[in-house]
């Protein structure tokens, strides 16, 4: 049995940049530990499955270590693929995830996520966590699903040379370290070692949290934002309440078919 590949470059409209994740078209659910090992082949931050139901799709995201809970690039990626390789119709695609319904909007010239809004609480911060980012101190530290580490400035973040041994000792999925940005509202970077991405490109979740935080003490609701990893991303984001609007643009690097018969002694 083919089941239909692709590796998008999301968050991005160039390929090389931006967050890729790997897609997977199933007719069913194949066992979890079979997933699992597609992600791990694959070996890209996330590999996103999908199945089709009558009015929307199902949706399910895996690291090479672990099955997620929540991702912005890897939902953002088979909506394009849906879009613009398989031509959906409809202007809304609806995927129902471990989180919910997740809707992905077509815009004029990119896609808009609509996830959950998850406020980091002020917190006090963990000694592996400040050890592990290699500072003495920050603005502010909270929690959400992840610490929010906030920094003074670009430079800051930028300059982050994490230990990545001492940040898997965290108590969270990940850390996303921010500051104000020179040409965008906020910058971030996003850590989750113990996920089996030491630094992921452009984290859309993530954005869950920082867009609550930014609109906050920005007083505004519209925000540009940037992160600043190697590959680098934009995105375009809103605070709805209990709800965030996150936008990116996306590009395909690859398609092509995986052989399900080579998995199926793992079965």
């Amino acid at each position: 049995m083919s089941i239909p590949y692709f590796q998008i470059d999301a968050f991005s409209d160039r390929i090389f940049h931006g967050n890729p994740a790997g897609v997977c078209f199933l007719p069913e659910w194949l066992p979890d530990s079979l997933l699992q090992a597609i992600a791990a082949e694959n070996g890209l931050p996330e590999t996103a499955f999908v199945v089709q139901k009558s009015d929307h799709f199902l949706l399910r995201w895996f690291t090479p270590n672990l099955e997620m809970d929540l991702c912005g690039h890897a939902t953002l990626a088979p909506a394009y693929v849906l879009f613009q390789h398989y031509g959906y119709p409809k202007d809304k695609i609806a995927f129902e995830t471990r989180s919910g319904i997740l809707t992905v909007r077509r815009k004029a010239d990119y896609f808009e996520l609509d996830f959950p809004s998850r406020p980091a609480v002020a917190c006090n911060a963990p000694a592996s966590l400040l050890e592990g980012l290699g500072i003495t101190e920050a603005l502010f530290i909270g929690k959400a699903r992840d610490y929010l580490v906030v920094l003074p400035d670009e430079k800051s973040v930028a300059e982050l040379n994490p230990n990545f041994q001492e940040l898997k000792k965290i108590d969270t999925l990940g850390i996303i370290t921010t500051a104000p940005g020179k040409q965008v509202d906020f910058v971030s970077r996003f850590f989750a070692p113990r996920a089996g991405v030491d630094e992921d490109p452009v984290t859309g979740s993530a954005h869950s949290t920082l867009i609550p935080y930014w609109s906050t003490r920005l007083g505004k609701t519209v925000l540009k934002a940037r992160q600043i990893s190697a590959r680098g991303g934009e995105l375009f984001c809103e605070l709805r309440g209990e709800r965030v609007g996150i936008g990116g643009r996306a590009t395909t690097y690859m398609q092509g078919f995986l052989n399900i018969d080579v998995f199926q002694g793992q079965k």
